[in-house]
């Protein structure tokens, strides 16, 4: 049983990766993972387009606060959009409320006004198009992935992440569509769109398990956005962390051979950090130094 091929927004996107790209202070779930924006910008001099988008994305939020998945649409003819958010199945409501509040903020400034947008936080996403500019997207689609470091393992990690992935996919089957777990390190969660049925979910998960083990190998952690579906796995061989609830892999970033990618990790944050930090530090030395000189100099003087 398959994805019916409907029809969509158009999913030109241009993807962005970032590790903790935003405040630092800020929960983990309100991440930004990627963004996908249309290449096309609507023309708006009446400020139909604007008006339509705005109650469109005060719908969805308003909804967030009793829901994690929702539908809505905004606007008449052709300045009518539709819209959808959803938040990750283990988010509490008051969590799924904060994470969606976020993206409307996010959309504008990282896609502006683009004919159809998604954007991709760790605990929840949005996705936007306007009427009449749609393309046939199936749900199986590869979106994004991220892969983390890779192991030397002599095989067992392997196993036991098969083993997980295995009780991940049936998970979101009698979990009907969200399904997390631990098993002898591994983390692994998975989540379909909510209006996707239980058996499709359970092959859309399926899917993406198939490609996180071909792109990402052996690696210890990574996160796979299809379409329709996600999963993610983090490998913690001391213990998952007690209250672990995602695993963030920052090491590699691609997408479909449809988008284009770059990223920006933690590494880059840090090593910035410590060469800023060092001239400072230099050149409050120089400061001291030159200082000093000049009060000896008026010693001399004397």
């Amino acid at each position: 049983m398959g994805f019916p091929r409907k029809t969509l927004f158009l999913l030109v996107f241009m993807v962005l990766f970032t590790n903790h790209y935003y405040s630092e202070s800020a929960s983990d779930y309100t991440t930004l993972v990627y963004k996908g924006c249309s290449k096309d910008t609507f023309t708006d001099p009446n400020g139909v387009y604007s008006q339509a988008l705005s109650s469109l994305f005060g719908s969805l939020v308003a909804q967030s606060t009793k829901t994690k998945f929702f539908k809505a649409t905004s606007g008449s003819g052709q300045s009518t959009m539709t819209g959808i958010f959803q938040c990750r199945g283990d988010l509490s409501t008051s969590d799924c409320y904060n994470c969606v509040s976020r993206l409307p903020v996010l959309s504008d400034k990282l896609c502006g006004k683009t004919i159809a947008a998604r954007i991709q936080l760790l605990g929840c996403y949005m996705l936007y198009e306007v009427a009449g500019f749609s393309e046939q997207v199936s749900g199986m689609q590869m979106l994004f992935k991220a892969c983390g470091a890779t192991t030397r393992s002599n095989g067992g990690f392997e196993v036991k992440r098969d083993t997980a992935f295995s009780v991940m996919e049936n998970g979101v089957v009698s979990g009907h569509g969200f399904y997390a777990t631990s098993y002898q390190g591994l983390y692994v969660m998975g989540q379909c769109e909510g209006d996707v049925g239980d058996s499709d979910c359970g092959e859309c998960v399926k899917n993406a398990v198939q490609k996180a083990e071909v792109e990402c190998g052996s690696s210890t952690s990574a996160q796979v956005y299809l379409h329709k579906c996600f999963i993610s796995y983090g490998y913690y061989p001391n213990g998952v962390p007690r209250g672990h609830s995602s695993s963030s892999s920052s090491s590699s970033a691609s997408s479909s051979s449809s988008y284009s990618s770059s990223s920006s990790g933690q590494n880059t944050g840090k090593t910035v950090a410590i060469i800023l930090g060092g001239a400072a530090g230099v050149a409050f030395l120089v400061i001291c130094l030159l200082f000093a000189r000049s009060l000896m100099k008026k010693h001399d003087d004397h």
